[in-house]
């Protein structure tokens, strides 16, 4: 079958995930090397339109093409591969199961163990990989249950969200001009080898044309990354700057409250030798001032009224002659006001009913405690046996229940 580009796609759509069926399409596109870099852009070309299962045959044979190519010491293949591989991986990787995903990741692993594409080219894959790992773990919620508080591994802290975009920039302008750059170099070298026989002239012509576009693609690649790069930088350098005045503000601030510190622990340490001085009242400062604040007068003294005693009242017993003596004078000195009823009890000196209104009220307005006393018989008759009225003596029997 002659090559076309409706050939390619035909092998392409016909290719089922055997091994057989795989190494028979990778003979025929090597059969026909020379159109590598057209066979390359078809075969990205069918990756993108093709379901997850496809993608993976697909993978599949660039892998079997890029290994007999290295095999073989042809590298037409891994020329045309090589700007397009960390894509057409991406693409591939993107969106499928993880048992595809897998596989691929296998397939990438291989390439590296044994060294198929140059090491930028296979850092590239890898990095585009690990990008859409990182990206579909960072989209997912966290579980239920967890703590609020827990900082994810794709978190970023504000101060670094605007480093965010020029990094991403950057990484993918890395791994284009990369790409770019290994696969011009690498036709370049290949064009000035000595051991190389010098085509024809006309394809001479077409090889140096294949090798400007290639050169000015990389460089074009290339400078796009310093583009990027310098971005960082400058976004790096205000990070950096801002973090330096924070830096010199919040030396300053240790500096003070470090000398701060150092003042409180000293008058601490002269509190504490006061104390174990035994610092009395004399010797402190406020000694030294008084009542006005004015230094050299001494504090007054407050007096304090003596205590004393309250008067205990004597006590006298009932009937004493001392006792006896003072209440006939006090009642005879109140004699005088009260009022005569005409009768009289001797030795009182005043009539009997004024006696017993002077002892029921005071002329103060006070009442006065009236005081029992115990007669004997005796006292009585000797009474009785004087000069008294007929009546009183009458009325002293009945009171002391004296036979009549």
């Amino acid at each position: 079958m002659a090559y076309t580009d409706d050939a390619v796609k035909a092998k392409l759509s016909a290719l089922n995930e055997t091994q057989e069926g795989i190494v028979t399409v990778a003979q025929w596109v090597m059969f026909h090397r020379r159109h590598a870099e057209r066979t390359a852009q078809l075969w990205l070309q069918k990756l993108r339109d093709s379901p997850a299962p496809k993608r993976l045959n697909l993978v599949y044979l660039a892998n079997e093409v890029a290994q007999q190519s290295r095999a073989r010491r042809k590298e037409d293949f891994l020329i045309a591969f090589s700007p397009i591989i960390a894509e057409a991986t991406a693409v591939a990787y993107k969106g499928s199961s993880n048992d595809i995903q897998q596989k691929i990741r296998r397939v990438v692993e291989v390439w590296r163990q044994r060294s198929i594409f140059e090491p930028a080219i296979q850092d590239a894959v890898e990095a585009r990989v690990d990008e859409i790992d990182k990206s579909r773990s960072i989209g997912k919620k966290p579980p239920l249950g967890g703590s609020l508080f827990s900082s994810s591994s794709g978190s970023t802290p504000s101060e670094l969200q605007p480093l965010v975009p020029l990094q991403v920039a950057l990484s993918k302008a890395t791994v284009t001009s990369g790409a770019s750059a290994t696969t011009a170099n690498a036709e370049y070298d290949k064009m000035h080898d000595p051991s190389t026989p010098l085509p024809t002239p006309p394809v001479h012509a077409a090889r140096l044309s294949q090798l400007l576009k290639a050169l000015a693609n990389a460089e074009s690649s290339v400078s796009e990354v310093i583009k990027s790069r310098l971005a960082l930088i400058d976004g790096l350098e205000k990070l950096l700057e801002t973090n330096r005045s924070a830096l010199s503000r919040e030396q300053s601030l240790a500096t003070q409250l470090s000398e701060r510190r150092s003042e409180t622990e000293a008058k601490k340490r002269e509190v504490e030798d006061g104390i174990m001085r035994g610092l009395s009242a004399e010797n402190s400062p406020a000694a030294n001032f008084g009542d006005s604040g004015i230094e050299g007068e001494p504090v007054a003294r407050p007096e304090v009224e003596a205590l004393t005693p309250p008067p205990v009242e004597a006590l006298t017993p009932v009937g004493s002659p001392k006792q006896e003596q003072q209440e006939t004078s006090s009642v005879a000195q109140n004699n005088s006001h009260a009022p005569n009823t005409g009768f009289t009890l001797p030795g009182f000196g005043y009539p009997t009913d004024a006696a017993h209104y002077n002892l029921q009220h005071d002329p103060n307005g006070l009442h006065t405690k009236r005081r029992k006393v115990a007669h004997e018989e005796e006292d009585y008759a000797q009474f009785a046996g004087g000069d008294l009225d007929a009546d009183v003596a009458e009325l002293l029997k009945q009171e002391s229940g004296l036979p009549k």
